[in-house]
């Protein structure tokens, strides 16, 4: 295994990151963030099969990692993590900062409380 795909993308409130990893069980995992950098590692290691003679051997084995650079203003600190079917689904939440916000706009003459 030495590639990694992932897909990245954001909603209003969150960064959702998912790699597809088969063949690696959840606590084979690495998930690091510093500052705005995220590196995900894992390793599949190979099965040892005694007097066995392989008719195809197709199956990667090895580690991977992907390391990207994350936007602003995320609360990594309170990410979290989920693994089902060989993709690891990695969530961040926005800071308030990083979210989008609504302006009403007004028209001009009008005093808020008076008509």
């Amino acid at each position: 295994m030495s590639f990694m795909p992932l897909d990245v993308y954001q909603t209003p409130n969150e960064l959702v990151i998912k790699a597809t990893v088969p063949g690696v069980k959840p606590e084979e995992v690495d998930i690091t963030i510093t500052g705005d950098t995220l590196t995900i590692g894992a390793e599949v290691k190979e099965e040892k099969i005694e007097k066995a003679e392989y008719l195809y051997r197709e199956r990667r084995f090895g580690s991977a990692t992907r390391t990207i650079t994350l936007p602003k203003a995320l609360k990594g600190d309170q990410a979290h993590a989920s693994f089902e079917n060989g993709v690891l689904t990695l969530t961040i939440p926005k800071a308030e900062e990083a979210k989008p916000r609504q302006i009403k706009v007004k028209p001009q003459g009008i005093v808020e409380g008076k008509k």
